[in-house]
């Protein structure tokens, strides 16, 4: 999903997901706020204040919001709250008032839609303050950075953010520019959704004490948000030292036990233990740009008489695949079921039959050539990125991530990881160390959750998973690595009701 929940119920479920607005409870609204307000006199600042849900927690607010309809709303329900109307960077960037505190649900607009103008705005006043975001950030992070370099010395802020802190190369910019200017910042992750109606799930953010640092995050681990005047006073103090290096600026494997991530370490730090990266190289798949006329039917090939050198059998997403090997006979079933799992492969300085020309001129063809991916290619019928891997990968899935062997000679979408050995002689290897219960925590860890307890599995998360020497493989799984794994999946709401 494109946005979460945002304080503004005065957005129309159709704009809502353009401009990230979802409505926040009031009750959240006003834990939030008593966490950050210690004093009447403080000045409260709301950057993306939608309905005003959060500046009618307090009487002396500020809120800041661009849609015209919200922004009357909010002036409705805190009358005595100033409300600009416009865009949060351009008035980040001029105003000279500064905030006792800070509070809110900043929009979550995902990097396809937060571009243009103001993403450039964005990332360009988050670099001054020496905050520096890839564009691929979500549009949530800078908010966050342009609302910290707002508060005064000692300032305090508490934020919705995506459970997407927990793991997103994005998040780690605004983890290090809060560790860099708070005395203390704290993560609370809930288990439990704060919002049913959305699959993204949200934690909270916590920092205290604006103008100093720390060396340390604190983590909280909550089954549900609790009514309270207080951010919640129990957490795992994690070392920024730790989270940067061997976790590689991820807070999700603070969600196991010390014991478990020790174990991990010390697996991570023998010398004999391999990444996969190390292993093989993994990709994703070809992206044709009009699956429905490059994927025919075995019967649809021979009415057009297409060459069999112009089509190879595909993988076209994760369920297509077996549990452990792709074999030809697997293959020979799709042809029998007359499966649409051919896809026509021209090389970009092939001679086009004429068979293959008369398909490419059909209604269907004529068509399929003004989609984006193949009008941008030239030429426009050759799709690119086909690979013939050693092992498929799925990359997203719900209890594990498959491995499985291609003994077909096989390609496959970008629904599916092409994975290609570095040393041939070491496939069978890898393929034990994937059934073992430690390479199956390994996904969980490097892994993120996606929205209806998926596993989402990027081929630099693939590349970070540790494959330990065949003779540790039998000593680390158990029942301790099973509960951890029973853990991670918990958390991505997978078996567990939540």
């Amino acid at each position: 999903m494109d946005s979460f929940a945002r304080g503004d119920s005065a957005v129309t479920s159709s704009s809502r997901k353009a401009s990230g607005a979802y409505f926040t409870p009031e009750w959240i609204a006003s834990c939030l706020t008593r966490w950050v307000i210690r004093s009447d006199a403080d000045r409260l600042l709301d950057p993306s204040c939608g309905d005003g849900r959060f500046i009618a927690c307090h009487r002396n607010s500020l809120g800041i919001e661009q849609h015209r309809e919200s922004a009357a709303r909010a002036m409705e329900r805190a009358p005595w709250a100033l409300v600009h109307e416009g865009e949060f960077f351009d008035w980040a960037a001029s105003t000279r008032e500064r905030f006792d505190c800070a509070a809110g649900n900043p929009p979550f607009i995902r990097y396809q839609s937060f571009r243009g103008d103001v993403r450039r705005r964005a990332l360009r006043h988050c670099a001054a303050l020496r905050a520096h975001f890839s564009g691929l950030t979500s549009s949530w992070a800078p908010f966050l950075v342009a609302t910290a370099s707002l508060l005064k010395p000692c300032g305090r802020m508490a934020f919705v953010v995506p459970a997407e802190i927990g793991h997103a190369p994005y998040a780690a910019p605004l983890l290090e520019y809060l560790v860099g200017h708070f005395d203390t910042v704290q993560i609370v992750a809930i288990r439990k959704k704060l919002f049913p109606e959305l699959s993204e799930d949200c934690w909270l953010l916590h920092a205290t004490g604006f103008g100093g640092e720390t060396r340390e995050l604190r983590f909280t681990m909550l089954d549900q948000l609790p009514d309270s005047a207080e951010s919640p006073q129990h957490w795992v103090e994690v070392s920024v030292a730790e989270w940067r290096d061997d976790w590689n600026r991820r807070l999700r494997p603070f969600l196991l036990s010390h014991r478990v991530r020790s174990v991990y370490r010390t697996i991570a730090q023998n010398a004999e233990t391999r990444r996969l990266g190390d292993l093989a190289t993994t990709r994703i798949g070809y992206v044709t740009g009009a699956n429905d006329f490059f994927h025919l039917r075995p019967s649809t090939a021979r009415d057009w008489r297409i060459p069999e050198d112009f089509l190879c059998p595909t993988v076209r997403n994760g369920r297509a695949l077996p549990d452990s090997e792709l074999t030809s006979k697997a293959v020979n079933q799709w042809v029998r079921s007359d499966e649409q799992m051919m896809l026509l492969r021209i090389p970009k300085a092939a001679a086009v039959p004429s068979p293959v020309r008369r398909y490419l001129d059909t209604a269907a063809g004529l068509d399929a050539r003004t989609a984006y991916k193949c009008r941008t290619r030239e030429p426009w019928y050759s799709v690119p990125d086909v690979r013939f891997p050693d092992l498929f990968l799925s990359y997203m899935s719900g209890k594990k991530p498959s491995l499985v062997l291609n003994s077909a000679a096989a390609t496959c979408t970008n629904s599916v990881h092409c994975m290609s050995m570095r040393d041939k002689s070491l496939i069978n290897h890898v393929l034990r160390a994937w059934d073992s219960s430690f390479v199956t925590l390994g996904c969980e860890i490097e892994g993120h959750a996606l929205g209806g307890g998926m596993l989402k599995l990027e081929p630099g998360e693939a590349d970070r998973i540790l494959v330990p020497p065949a003779h540790l493989l039998p000593t680390l799984d158990g029942p301790e690595v099973d509960d951890a794994i029973a853990t991670m999946r918990a958390w991505r709401h997978r078996g567990v009701p939540s």
